[in-house]
């Protein structure tokens, strides 16, 4: 008995000795855009709050208006920068190109889409001083664009004219930024969704109302004095032990000669930023310009969820978090081959090229993908010969759509007919 009863007692000293399993942080993300705010006036301008931000991850020059010249060029302006960000495609594929009379092509899944197929029970907010950033962009609610995706919206306020009455200076806009800001922060304070969308305007009517100058510069401090309702409330809930990732950014730049307009693809206009508290920032950060695109694979990436393949599939983003092994994929046309180049991140591996002769993606269908080999991801470039019927189906259907899957991430390119690549 004296035996089993120190056996006993060993089992319960070794059970009191083993070090209990962290319990992983729960991750949440919240992403802002500040309307319209070229990228040499945020560094020129004093953001304390984005430069904490920053301190916290990290900054960087980024891009928008897809690639100048090409089957996915997109204009420079509001709607279409959202739907960017939103969808990780370019208006080729989102079809958003205006910022009225929209009809985005819901077949591409939004962020908030992939996130609620990945985790129904996930929490979701958008605090928006537009209200077509929900209805129409994210189409919440319809049936085609996934059914209910926000489980808390403070929106619409621009049609209150009693409580915001609309005048010429745009000061009502204003007035809603602030309480925008103020909603987000408290609600993300108390509530922490898991994933939540700020959206604030001023500085966009700011920018087309008197250009560059003095008080484009104050709204920009104001922007950023806005920005910090949300990230204090993020570090109130940092301080709870849950993992938060923030991004700031821009949906376009303004043009060179006054700052009044956007919509071209000059370089003040295209050129815009990103601003994160993300640590685990891979080395495409700051290293280059990124497209705006990249945004929601990010996010997603720190959420831990991945889309579906055929979303994936045509994604234009790659993920600034984390390892990835490949970006901008290139092709073009020599003779009866395909000639493929990318940038390696992580030369680890072989990558897979797939190509597909059809686009019924587009119309809510399925692209049947063939495999056309297997390369070294360090080589950064393929040949790939296609037959007669490949060339005839190309001919026919006037795109291939080619992607490559890389051990660390998927990248995807077209060549479309009369492409100048």
């Amino acid at each position: 008995m004296k035996v089993i009863h120190i056996l006993f007692l060993l089992l319960l000293a070794s059970l009191g000795c083993q070090t209990p399993t962290p319990k992983e942080q729960p991750k949440k993300a919240v992403f802002i855009i500040l309307d319209g705010i070229p990228a040499d006036v945020l560094e020129r301008v004093a953001t304390p709050t984005l430069d904490e931000i920053a301190a916290a991850g990290g900054y960087t020059r980024a891009y928008v208006g897809g690639d100048v010249g090409q089957y996915n060029q997109t204009p420079t302006i509001s709607a279409p920068g959202y739907m960017d960000l939103l969808t990780a495609t370019w208006a080729n594929k989102h079809n958003v190109w205006d910022n009225y009379n929209q009809s985005p092509n819901y077949h591409y899944w939004n962020l908030f889409r992939i996130a609620k197929n990945a985790a129904p029970a996930l929490p979701t907010a958008i605090f928006s001083t537009w209200l077509d950033n929900r209805t129409v962009l994210i189409g919440d609610g319809k049936p085609e664009a996934g059914g209910r995706l926000i489980d808390y919206a403070a929106d619409g306020y621009e049609l209150d004219t009693l409580r915001f009455p609309h005048d010429t200076a745009a000061t009502y806009i204003l007035n809603i930024d602030e309480l925008v800001a103020e909603t987000a922060g408290k609600y993300i304070a108390e509530q922490a969704p898991g994933l939540s969308w700020v959206y604030l305007e001023h500085t966009d009517d700011v920018g087309h109302a008197l250009g560059d100058g003095t008080l484009m510069d104050e709204a920009v401090k104001r922007a950023d004095a806005q920005v910090k309702k949300i990230w204090d409330a993020v570090k109130v809930r940092q301080q709870k032990g849950e993992d938060w990732m923030i991004v700031v950014t821009t949906d376009h730049g303004r043009d060179a000669v006054k700052g009044m307009d956007h919509g071209g693809q000059t370089d003040r206009e295209r050129t815009t930023w990103i601003v994160t508290n993300a640590k685990n920032l891979n080395e495409r950060f700051g290293k280059e310009p990124l497209p705006i695109t990249d945004i929601a694979p990010s996010i997603l990436k720190h959420l831990g969820m991945a889309p579906p393949e055929a979303i994936a599939f045509e994604m234009d983003g790659v993920p600034f978090v984390g390892a990835v092994s490949v970006a901008d994929l290139r092709v073009k046309r020599a003779g009866d081959r395909l000639q493929l180049s990318w940038k390696v991140f992580d030369e680890a591996g072989d990558a897979e090229v797939q190509c597909a002769f059809t686009n019924y993606y587009k119309t809510g269908g399925e692209d049947v993908y063939e495999k056309m080999g297997h390369f070294p991801v360090k080589d950064g470039a393929a040949t790939i010969p296609l037959n007669a019927a490949q060339w005839a189906a190309f001919e026919k259907s006037g795109i291939i759509k080619i992607v490559l899957k890389a051990p660390g991430n998927v990248v995807n390119r077209w060549l479309v007919e009369n492409s100048p690549e």
